[in-house]
């Protein structure tokens, strides 16, 4: 984990807060961000951007979101994409078409379309440790099949109802691909409406399936269900779904074959493609009512990682889509297990906990000020803190552990048209997130690449205090240090007589140390984010730099 950079604890606390003049681009900056590269899919475009705002990559895609962006491993940027040429009748918000491949210079390795009146790829895909790639999908099914698997007929608009499907495939040629697994949750429905089906059972009683006709009092419609997350997690080789109308999550097993994801057998968990674990809403299995509900309309919820705070515990954006007050909330919660991967279950009761761990929300107004009915998304970092992504308002910011705000960028630019606007400006209505995660400047992705700050995504920008983010320790004025960035020397020029300049890495790590009264030579470190300190009879000074 990183920690605080060890001389700032000399430091006087600092924060930047332009709220009155910024009112995009970076708002809000304070010394305990988390310095690292924010990913975001805007229009046409994912960019890279800086805690500054400025872009340090971008790629260029013909297709508007459809709707996540991940950076690879190697450098390269997964995208989904939305196909607008009336190929497919398949149309709800999240539809996307399209899982596009780019190398790390904005060029298209590889373009697959899963987009036909059948089938749709939605809302996300997740990049496999083994170069595949899972796609989320709707299919349709006709309406006599829908009432073979016991739905009810009065419950079935447009003669269709839509399966969620998670496919993997790997990636051939340039748009070409092989499926090598696949789960549909049709096969893992239950229902107690008509006991002539082969899916007619006890629907209290068997939670690892899906009540068909459980529509969480938002009325029929094709798509009943409206999956919005699919996340992996290869330690217990597990994915974990996200259903934004039955306001639930599925943990289901990927080990399974294709076939055995079909039935209620087979793989490590021995329970087929049926969900091992399932929570949010217990009353979408009849083990709860109202009260007892958790989720609403919630995004992306996905284990934390090995290594940061609250490894193995589940993080999800809990909306608030659906309940009074209307307010959203950053959560933890941790479900219940006997081993990795295998989760406690008492029979005729409901999945626990019964309550979130953790919870982050601004319940200060009604409605909140912080509420997001739609999109978002919430990620852990390394330094604890915590990413939060308010789609429906752009808005991304950065909270500490003790829930402070340390950082705030709000998206200048209109996702329908790709337009901005000058800052100083209100933000556009058009300038929606669907999910924003922070990428460590160690990251093997960013190892080596150039990661020079560019222009901003507004127009007339004011990063003045943003690229020096510097403070005077003591009482030492009038230092200036230049270049920055800069691939050689940084020049130190200040009306005291200097005694000694330190240069800090990210984690505290001291990698540079200088008794020359004006400069320092930088050439032999690896690009990226350092901390300079210069020391004198009248105080000290710091200053971020980049060494490109």
């Amino acid at each position: 984990m990183l920690k605080k950079l060890p001389f700032l604890i000399f430091i006087i606390s600092f924060t930047w807060n332009t709220n009155a003049q910024n009112t995009v681009g970076t708002v809000l900056i304070t010394e305990d961000v988390f310095e690292a590269y924010t990913l975001i899919s805007v229009h046409n475009n994912a960019y890279l951007l800086n805690n500054c705002g400025q872009v340090v990559n971008e790629w260029s895609s013909a297709y508007l979101p459809g709707n996540s962006v991940y950076l690879l491993p190697n450098g390269n940027l997964l995208r989904a994409g939305r196909v607008e040429d009336g190929s497919s009748n398949i149309v709800f918000g999240g539809q996307g078409g399209v899982v596009e491949l780019f190398d790390w210079d904005g060029n298209l390795l590889w373009s697959f379309l899963y987009n036909n009146n059948q089938q749709r790829q939605h809302h996300d895909v997740f990049p496999m440790p083994n170069g595949n790639v899972l796609i989320l999908a709707a299919t349709a099914i006709p309406e006599a099949e829908a009432i073979n698997l016991g739905r009810d007929p009065n419950l079935i608009v447009g003669g269709r109802l839509y399966n969620e499907q998670i496919i993997e495939v790997e990636p051939v040629g340039s748009d070409q691909a092989n499926v090598v697994w696949e789960w549909n949750v049709k096969d893992h429905v239950v229902q107690d409406f008509d006991n002539t089906k082969i899916t007619f059972g006890d629907v209290g009683m068997t939670p690892e399936k899906l009540d068909i006709n459980f529509l969480n009092g938002i009325g029929a419609s094709e798509n009943w269900l409206h999956f919005n997350s699919i996340q992996y997690n290869a330690n217990l080789d597990q994915i974990v779904i996200s259903s934004r109308n039955l306001s639930e999550i599925y943990i289901i097993d990927h080990s399974t074959t294709t076939a055995e994801a079909a039935t209620s057998s087979g793989g490590i968990y021995g329970k087929g493609g049926d969900f091992l674990y399932r929570w949010g809403n217990p009353q979408a299995y009849r083990q709860g009512t109202a009260t007892d509900r958790i989720l609403y309309g919630q995004h992306y919820p996905y284990f934390i990682e090995d290594g940061l705070v609250d490894a193995g515990k589940i993080i999800v954006f809990n909306n608030g889509n659906g309940r009074t007050p209307e307010y959203s909330e950053a959560a933890i919660f941790e479900p219940p297990k006997v081993s990795p991967g295998v989760y406690a279950y008492t029979p005729n009761t409901a999945y626990g906990p019964t309550s979130f761990e953790y919870s982050y929300s601004e319940q200060t107004s009604d409605p909140s000020d912080f509420y997001s009915a739609i999109l978002s998304s919430a990620q852990r970092l390394p330094n604890g803190n915590m990413l939060i992504c308010e789609g429906r308002t752009g808005e991304v910011f950065e909270i500490d552990a003790a829930d402070n705000i340390v950082w705030k960028y709000i998206n200048p630019i209109d996702n329908n048209t790709g337009s901005s606007i000058v800052q100083g400006d209100p933000p556009m209505a058009g300038n929606l997130l669907f999910r924003a995660i922070k990428y460590a400047p160690d990251f093997p992705g960013l190892v080596g690449r150039d990661l020079t700050p560019g222009a901003t995504l507004e127009f007339n920008p004011d990063l003045t205090e943003c690229e020096s983010l510097s403070v005077q320790d003591v009482a030492m004025s009038n230092v200036t240090i230049y270049p920055n960035p800069t691939s050689h020397s940084i020049q130190i020029n200040s009306q005291f007589d200097i005694d000694l300049i330190e240069v800090y890495s990210l984690v505290g790590q001291k990698v540079k140390v200088s008794k020359n009264k004006t400069s320092i030579d930088l050439s032999n470190l690896d690009s990226g984010v350092y901390f300079i300190k210069v020391y004198s009879d009248s105080g000290n000074y710091s200053q971020r730099i980049i060494k490109q």
